[in-house]
């Protein structure tokens, strides 16, 4: 087991290692920007490394201030949390050139999973159900018009190195393929340096239903249900829940088994999750996330088990604690992300905390970096924290959840607390009756 791990990124996935780590014996290092200096995690950590200036680029996302900081440390190991580079396989792999370990999944499988067409081409040859689309990507308007019209309209055109809704335009019929094609290929030229795209038949009313798998990394792997994630703006989760209440015991019985299989033949090591779009009871793959996800604690709170530990014990090469046979549902949770945004827009709205207080109880869990006096900084996410419920069913954890609200206190600053006491009034909310488009439309109608 490692004495000392380094932690490189910020805010409460930061302090959610810095937790588990400390639970396990082990030391922790914070890095940290300049704009960072007061920030909760860098107060938790054992030991604090300051690493550039505000701007991502120069401070989170320096691979080399990152590696300069676990040298002068003696840290022996990273844990990325989820954004900035917990995906980025040159920086995996320059991880490992250095002689310390990468918290995570090798760079062979982060570099296959985050090329889209690549990860639905080994999804599918694990035995994945995949969306229906073209073989590969889809060099110009040509084959673009013969693949839509072998797969029948509506279509949708993605990056195939995208990510976060950028690159993704839908196309109903012909006559607006064009526009969706080469819209598609200049978004994603322009935030991602690659134009390739590729297309698949667009659903049309799914639900988005996630797999949290983990694997040993020796050829062995369990699933740990499904979180249903269909509540979405611009393609961004806002609110999780686990189990899906669309999805019956067998449906979660059979495709998580096709996914641990999976990640088993695989070799697959840590956590991961297997993204699909479920639409009239079939299942289609749509990506692979080879990381810890944001919702992480939905699955935590209906299977009693802490993720993050599991993912150091794997990568000291420790066994699971768990196997499948271990693993019993236990109710129901909701999460809800909750971001320092100004409704109706969602501007961000960074500024100075003047009064925090976390909700407490049974069955209620505060996910947050955020404290009195703190000031939030204009550089990076607006999430500022999430809520996490569990009860005995999803009524129960739906009526935790408004109670929770109604104690949580963030003054100084917009939150979009506001939208959540809305949604929690609505009928297709409390029975689960909602797709990924459903919020879109609820927001242009109550709120935009």
């Amino acid at each position: 087991m490692f004495d000392k791990i380094l932690i490189a990124n910020r805010g409460e996935i930061a302090l959610r290692v810095i937790r588990a780590a400390r639970e396990m014996g082990i030391q922790t290092v914070a890095v940290h920007s300049t704009a960072d200096a007061d920030a909760m995690h860098v107060r938790m950590a054992d030991e604090s490394v300051c690493i550039g200036p505000p701007p991502g680029t120069d401070s989170y996302l320096s691979i080399p201030a990152i590696i300069a900081a676990c040298e002068v440390t003696g840290a022996q190991a990273i844990h990325p949390g989820y954004g900035f580079l917990s995906e980025n396989a040159n920086f995996v792999q320059i991880v490992e050139d250095h002689g310390i370990t990468f918290i995570g999944p090798s760079a062979a499988h982060i570099r296959m999973m985050g090329d889209k067409i690549t990860a639905k081409e080994t999804a599918e040859n694990l035995g994945i159900p995949v969306v229906p689309g073209s073989k590969g990507g889809v060099p110009d308007l040509e084959t673009a018009r013969a693949t839509a019209a072998e797969m029948g309209y509506p279509v949708i055109i993605k990056a195939t190195a995208g990510g976060g809704g950028r690159g993704m335009k839908v196309a109903g019929n012909e006559s607006k393929l064009e526009t969706a094609f080469r819209t598609a290929r200049s978004e994603a030229k322009s935030a991602f340096g690659n134009d390739e795209v590729y297309m698949e038949k667009y659903l049309q009313k799914p639900r988005h239903i996630e797999v949290q798998v983990f694997g040993d990394g020796k050829g062995g792997g369990v699933h740990l249900a499904e979180r249903d994630c269909s509540l979405q703006r611009r393609h961004q989760k806002v609110f999780e829940e686990a189990p899906g209440p669309s999805i019956s015991p067998e449906e979660r019985a059979r495709i998580g088994g096709i996914c641990a299989k999976a990640i088993g033949d695989m070799g697959y090591s840590g956590a991961g999750t297997v993204e699909f779009l479920y639409e009239d009871g079939e299942f289609y793959f749509i990506e692979m996330n080879t990381r810890l996800q944001v919702e992480h604690p939905v699955t935590e709170g209906i299977f009693g088990v802490d993720l993050v530990r599991e993912q150091i014990r794997v990568a000291s090469g420790m066994p699971l604690s768990f196997g499948q046979d271990d693993l019993t549902i236990n109710g129901h949770a909701i999460e809800i992300r909750i971001n320092a945004e100004r409704l109706p827009n969602f501007a961000p709205c960074p500024g100075k905390v003047t009064q925090f207080h976390a909700p407490g109880g049974l069955g209620v869990r505060m996910d947050s970096a955020l404290y009195g006096g703190y000031s939030i900084p204009p550089y990076y996410d607006s999430l500022i924290g999430k809520l996490i419920v569990h009860g005995r069913d999803r009524p129960e954890a739906l009526s935790r959840l408004h109670r929770a609200l109604g104690e949580l206190v963030v003054d100084g600053i917009e939150t979009t607390i506001p939208l959540f006491h809305a949604l929690l009034q609505e009928e297709d909310i409390l029975t689960g009756n909602y797709d990924i488009h459903w919020l879109e439309h609820w927001l242009a109608e109550n709120i935009g």
